[in-house]
């Protein structure tokens, strides 16, 4: 069974990171991991910059032109993943855009996450029915589930679509908005939390967007079986460095820092 499955069965609400490879150093990558699983996160998307992030707010916006001045490339990230499975355990997700993927070959890709121990890939700008198509044997055949994202805007026959051919969890974005962290969720959000609830889909959710601290992670995990963050933990370790990353994760699940 892949660990993200794995990880998905366990009886608690689950805390995804979200970080940029090569941020805020080009060799941070493999400490951010190591610490992030040390302060007891649940999974990790290991964000593959890109030079035209669509989906992405300002803040990882900065951290993927950074990480690109840095020089981090797919070669690069494969490269310092290689030995990550020799100590770090729990599930790994690569996010990035679809266009790096394929200038470094799909299947060349898909084989080189197998070789390094990647769980899942989430490509934003890979329509679902060209992935079920084109791709999904391919990424299957190396052991890799593809999660989908989903928005307030997203049609219930979509979603259904999504369900019926996703193996892991659904992106849940809570807003229509590029990614950042907010204060709050509105009746809007509420809206849409309860009308996924009620569609009683076969894959776990997880939130993403606008999830920041103890409150924002609380309200989402209501509803879903777990929540995403991205922006304010960028922001920490931009102000704070990877070696700080305890009392971010400490600040969000328990609401205080050490």
């Amino acid at each position: 069974m892949n660990r993200i499955q794995q990880k998905l069965q366990e009886d608690k609400k689950l805390l995804s990171i979200y970080f940029t490879a090569g941020y805020p150093n080009i060799n941070d990558t493999v400490t951010t991991i190591k610490n992030l699983e040390d302060s007891g996160v649940d999974m990790i998307e290991i964000g593959l910059p890109f030079s035209d992030p669509l989906a992405d707010g300002p803040t990882i916006q900065a951290s993927s032109t950074q990480a690109l001045k840095n020089g981090m490339t797919s070669e690069l990230l494969f490269d310092q993943l290689k030995d990550i499975r020799k100590s770090v355990e729990i599930p790994l997700i690569i996010m990035g855009y679809f266009n790096p993927i394929l200038q470094y070959g799909v299947e060349a890709f898909c084989k080189a996450c197998q070789d390094v121990g990647i769980d899942g890939l989430i490509i934003p700008d890979l329509p679902v029915d060209v992935y079920h198509e084109q791709y999904q044997s391919t990424f299957e055949s190396y052991g890799l589930i593809n999660i989908f994202l989903i928005t307030p805007q997203t049609s219930d026959e979509r979603i259904h679509y999504i369900d019926s051919i996703s193996n892991g969890f659904i992106y849940m974005v809570s807003s229509a908005s590029t990614t950042g962290a907010k204060t709050g969720f509105g009746e809007e959000q509420n809206a849409y939390f309860n009308r996924i609830e009620k569609m009683n889909l076969k894959n776990p959710q997880i939130v993403g967007f606008g999830i920041s601290n103890k409150e924002t992670f609380s309200h989402a995990t209501t509803h879903a079986k777990g929540a995403i963050i991205g922006s304010a933990f960028i922001k920490h370790v931009t102000h704070e460095g990877v070696d700080a990353i305890d009392d971010f994760v400490n600040f969000v699940l328990e609401g205080e820092t050490h």
